[in-house]
């Protein structure tokens, strides 16, 4: 075989990875759908996670997110890694997290979804935040003391009291719109939080937002929002739904 002469051509798009869970079948795509490939490239790798989410697989996530954030590719240096697990980061710690994945890949910045709500929340100018979770209460419960504990408001949430990812992953939209409703029937809200990268929220948002005339969140949103702003992304260059569509990424 002839040895061929080449040249090495860097790839100068912003490197975004993604570390998600292995029963999650929904943030991949939100992610390809908000951020368009000719503006970042998108690495993805998995963590083992049980078929059921409880503090107990939640703590055990903890241990491998090391080993998970290395089988990004190794060989590249990411503009922002992402842990994309909003009830896991509230049980570990977004502190903890970030000191997990940053030991193990080249990284200028890593985020998670609890990070990237309160941070979408302050953009937005928000105080009074409802939680529609798919979760069982100790599950669920966290994220709103989390919320809490950051300064924001949570008059009331609204969760599907469900433990299997299996399950969660298929809540039709419809379902989710109507907790969404439920909820902003029963307290002033500034906004509703629909938490879980597992939830199929992106293409609801829009209409919720018409239907209650209230921004709508969700951990895939602002976490690809945030990761943007993080990468130096423009917000006109994204495809993010609803009001934070139209907000500047923030650090």
């Amino acid at each position: 075989m002839v040895q061929f002469p080449y040249e090495i051509a860097e790839d100068t798009r912003p490197r975004l990875g993604l570390i998600t869970l292995q029963v999650d079948e929904t943030i991949e795509e939100d992610f390809r759908r908000m951020i368009p490939q000719d503006k970042a490239r998108l690495h993805v790798t998995r963590v083992p996670s049980g078929a059921e989410l409880t503090p107990d697989t939640i703590a055990a996530m903890a241990d491998d997110l090391p080993q998970s954030a290395a089988l990004l590719p190794p060989a590249a240096r990411f503009s922002v890694v992402a842990y994309g697990c909003t009830s896991g980061t509230t049980l570990i710690g977004a502190a903890r997290v970030q000191a997990l994945v940053a030991a193990s890949v080249t990284t200028e910045a890593v985020t998670n979804p609890l990070t990237a709500a309160l941070t979408a929340i302050r953009a937005l100018g928000l105080s009074r935040v409802g939680i529609v979770s798919p979760y069982i209460p100790s599950v669920a419960a966290p994220i709103r003391a989390a919320f809490e504990t950051a300064g924001i408001a949570v008059p009331d949430m609204i969760g599907f009291g469900e433990e299997i990812e299996a399950r969660v992953a298929r809540i039709a939209p419809a379902s989710i719109c109507a907790a969404a409703t439920a909820l902003a029937s029963q307290a002033p809200l500034d906004a509703v939080f629909l938490s879980c990268t597992n939830l199929r929220t992106l293409e609801v948002i829009p209409t919720l937002e018409e239907q209650l005339g209230l921004p709508v969140l969700s951990s895939n949103q602002v976490l690809g929002w945030h990761m943007a702003g993080l990468a130096g992304l423009a917000v006109a260059d994204l495809a993010v739904p609803g009001v934070l569509g139209k907000k500047a990424a923030q650090h």
